[in-house]
């Protein structure tokens, strides 16, 4: 096998040491020398092993990507020049019944080596700046959901079914009146008359939702509860003004992400966070959807094709396309067409595989606008109408092949000024022979 990179380095990382193994041309022709050393992951000593490497002339090295061990060992790499390959750990799995720290390290050298393995996607600096910042906020605004869930919670102990009756729990009018009760107040009429706007239409029921066995202990881990939801929004609304002032240089590929529908100014931001905005990498829209996980799987093996489900992929990219999905589920485009008529295909009750083909549909398009510099323009929510129109000829035969294996003779004749329109029945309609269809 032919060797790619002549003096190489394969790295095992872990939290607290790392062994590297680095590969270079022997004596003879065609030999191969290993030499073996380990480093404590401190940075000074991390920096030492790059400075060792650079004196062996070492110009590539892989390693795993180890939860977030392998960051600090990647910087110090990059910083004495080497070329690093950080490979999924599932991608270089060695022989069973031969593992150890230090064969692990020779046998990443050894395929460094000859090429086979495949990087990772290593973010830029600004790229990774946004990434942490978008990550963090979806974390925080998880946290601050759960708070309200909590909430919800203990007023669902006291008997308080505020939630019932509005749509939101911590709007302003189900604010005051949980303010109101934590201050004390137990007067179901008092509370009901705090509502605001169109809640006042149901007043009623109201007094009948905040008439329960709210107590002191209630209000004390509703006061909690509520601190600690202010205090995430808060958070929440810092991150923000840092995401923006880390997406500043994006802006203009925001906004053209934003053209997509289903799309808003988070999802946009999270979408080049996560690819970067720059799709050299990716050559195709499929294989962006295939690294994002919303591909379909491949498992072919003499010449049939089996049930494979799609890839892990990038979770963060994959949730985000998939809440956007959900998002034109009700929209008049050409996505949200596409969404219906996946949902009445699977059938009811497997409206996530509808959500997961619509993603899929949505990151080609996002691909399609980040690689061509374009905004999105939409075909419209009768695109698949006026497609089917065009296949005309094809549904005729289609459905006549259908009907015919189903044992019935049809016979197709074209519509005269006499017919009724379609959807009527005529007032005597022919009786057709047995077995036969019109």
């Amino acid at each position: 096998m032919d060797i790619v990179h002549p003096r190489v380095a394969g790295i095992d990382v872990h939290k607290k040491i790392v062994w590297a193994a680095v590969r270079l041309p022997g004596d003879a022709t065609g030999d191969r020398k290993v030499v073996t050393r380990s480093f404590k992951t401190f940075w000074r000593s991390l920096q030492k092993m790059a400075a060792w490497l650079a004196e062996l002339g070492v110009t590539d090295v892989a390693m795993e990507s180890t939860g977030v061990y392998w960051w600090p060992v990647c910087h110090a790499l990059a910083g004495a020049g080497i070329e690093v390959c950080v490979c999924n750990a599932a991608h270089m799995r060695n022989v069973p019944g031969r593992k150890t720290d230090l064969r692990d390290c020779q046998w990443i050298a050894e395929l460094h080596e000859h090429g086979l393995l495949r990087p990772s996607f290593i973010p830029a600096a600004e790229v990774a700046a946004l990434r942490a910042r978008t990550r963090y906020r979806k974390r925080l605004v998880e946290q601050r959901t759960a708070e309200g869930q909590r909430l919800a919670k203990v007023l669902e102990d006291a008997g308080i079914k505020i939630d019932s009756v509005a749509s939101r729990l911590l709007g302003k009018s189900g604010r005051e009146m949980i303010e109101a009760l934590i201050a004390g107040e137990r007067d179901p009429g008092r509370l009901a008359d705090l509502a605001r706007g169109v809640l006042r239409r149901k007043i009623d029921d109201l007094q009948m939702a905040c008439d329960g066995r709210f107590t002191d202990g209630h209000g004390q881990m509703c006061r909690l509860h509520l601190d600690a939801y202010d205090h995430l929004t808060a958070t929440v609304a810092e991150l923000d003004a840092l995401v923006a002032e880390a997406a500043a240089p994006f802006a203009a590929v925001i906004a053209r992400l934003m053209t997509i529908p289903g799309i808003g100014q988070r999802t946009a931001e999270v979408i080049v966070a996560e690819t970067g905005g720059d799709m050299s990498r990716f050559a195709t829209s499929a294989r962006l959807a295939a690294w994002a996980g919303l591909a379909p799987g491949d498992n072919e093996s003499a010449g049939k094709r089996k049930h494979a489900a799609i890839r892990q992929g990038s979770r963060h990219l994959r949730a985000a396309m998939t809440e956007s999905a959900w998002a034109t589920a009700r929209t008049r485009t050409r996505p949200g067409a596409r969404f219906r008529r996946l949902a009445r295909r699977f059938g009811k009750g497997h409206e996530k595989k509808a959500a997961t083909a619509v993603a899929h549909t949505l990151i080609c398009i996002a691909w399609a606008v980040m690689a061509r510099g374009q905004d999105y323009t939409d075909a419209g929510e009768d695109y698949y109408d006026q497609r089917d129109q065009r296949n005309r000829e094809h549904l005729i035969r289609h459905h006549q092949q259908a009907l015919t294996r189903l044992g019935c003779q049809v016979t197709l004749a074209p519509p005269n000024d006499d017919s009724p329109p379609p959807g009527t029945a005529s007032p005597h309609p022919p009786a057709p022979p047995p077995g036969q269809a019109a």
